[in-house]
């Protein structure tokens, strides 16, 4: 399985569950990792047959920038369903963080995995077929 991924991709929405945070826009940050087999792209050079990274961020953007999720937990199951199931992706990992959300720390968020990497493999003939 190979892995096209975009990390720190970081989009302003509403996000929480608190009064102040239904008001303004936060930050939040994506890391996604989508298992896929990049070689009948890499063979051919072409697009249309590539998982494309820019299609999927700004999907997300738009989705993002759009929403108003109360939790990060269900932002995630959101966000990894709309990944798998517009772009084909039979399995990816998802970390959204929340920079600045608590006093003290850098980065508070979620890490989820879903579908299966064996799904993103190649299917390989035996010698003997």
């Amino acid at each position: 399985m190979d892995i096209v991924y975009i990390h720190d991709l970081r989009i302003e929405t509403i996000i929480g569950i608190y009064d102040w945070e239904r008001e303004r826009r936060q930050t939040v940050s994506l890391d996604l990792e989508m298992g896929t087999d990049i070689r009948p792209a890499a063979a051919t050079e072409d697009i249309a047959l590539a998982l494309d990274y820019h299609a999927v961020a700004m999907r997300l953007i738009g989705y993002i920038e759009g929403s108003e999720f109360l939790l990060l937990e269900t932002m995630a199951e959101s966000v990894a369903a709309l990944v798998m199931r517009e772009f084909s992706v039979p399995w990816l990992r998802l970390r959204i963080g929340k920079p600045g959300a608590v006093a003290g720390a850098r980065d508070v968020g979620v890490s989820i995995e879903r579908g299966s990497r064996s799904a993103a493999q190649p299917i390989v003939s035996s010698a003997a077929e």
